[in-house]
């Protein structure tokens, strides 16, 4: 039963698709366990209330070097990034619940 919840809390993948953004910064960091994360800004919508534009932050970790070297050299830049979600968070796959995989197109 331990096994079971183990690998539902931190391998079971509860869900992937595509987000597309500006890709705010992307730094390869840590004490123990050195991962790469990433900050995408997506733009939102007219606000009806204040007519401000709203944003949302996307917070993501990447396990894979070469789309790690290939993000490196896209900060400022609008990408499109396939992701998984998982669970849980191993400290050797980085601090977000979301890992970009792939790299779906860069503008």
């Amino acid at each position: 039963m331990f096994t079971f919840f183990i690998f539902f809390k931190f391998y079971f993948v509860f869900g992937e698709g595509v987000k597309a953004g500006e890709l705010n910064y992307f730094v390869h960091k840590g004490y123990l366990f050195k991962t790469y994360e990433g900050k995408m800004i997506q733009t939102g919508f007219r606000s009806p209330a204040t007519g401000t534009i709203q944003s949302y932050e996307f917070p993501f970790s990447v396990e894979n070097k070469g789309v790690a070297d290939s993000l490196m050299r896209c900060s400022g830049k609008e990408v499109e990034l396939h992701y998984k979600e998982y669970l849980g968070v191993l400290p050797w796959r980085g601090v977000n619940k979301f890992v970009v995989d792939k790299i779906v197109s860069v503008k």
